[in-house]
């Protein structure tokens, strides 16, 4: 029988206008010490995005959301932090920030498998 592993994951949510804090999901990172796993995926949907009457720029956002991703996966082309451990980086990419691209606070999980519980949070919370 396969063991449990605990997990933590936060949502990334947009924030076109951070003053006004509204915000619409936009991606996912979960993280496992234990497994040495860590993962990011985001989408952002360009008609979802243009309704928001925010002057960011798409590009700009994608951009910030492949940072993430290339942080997350120890990719040097993600600077310094990219290189740190996978907690650290987990704790920096889901540091509380003031910029439009933000994520929740971490919540705890149990999974026998993390991919597929990673599949199955971001299809409930992101698309």
């Amino acid at each position: 029988m396969q063991e449990d592993k605990i997990y933590e994951y936060a949502v990334i949510r947009l924030v076109p206008k951070v003053e006004r804090e509204e915000f619409f999901n936009i991606g996912l990172v979960m993280f496992s010490k234990k497994e040495k796993f860590i993962r990011v995926e985001f989408y952002l949907c360009p008609d979802k995005f243009r309704l928001m009457h925010s002057k960011l720029d798409y590009d700009d956002v994608i951009q910030n959301l492949k940072s993430f991703q290339k942080i997350a996966n120890g990719d040097k082309e993600g600077g310094p932090i990219a290189l740190m451990d996978i907690p650290d980086r987990f704790r920096w990419l889901t540091a509380v920030r003031s910029s439009s691209v933000q994520t929740s606070r971490p919540h705890p999980g149990k999974s026998k498998d993390l991919e597929k519980t990673f599949g199955k949070l971001f299809e409930e919370l992101v698309k």
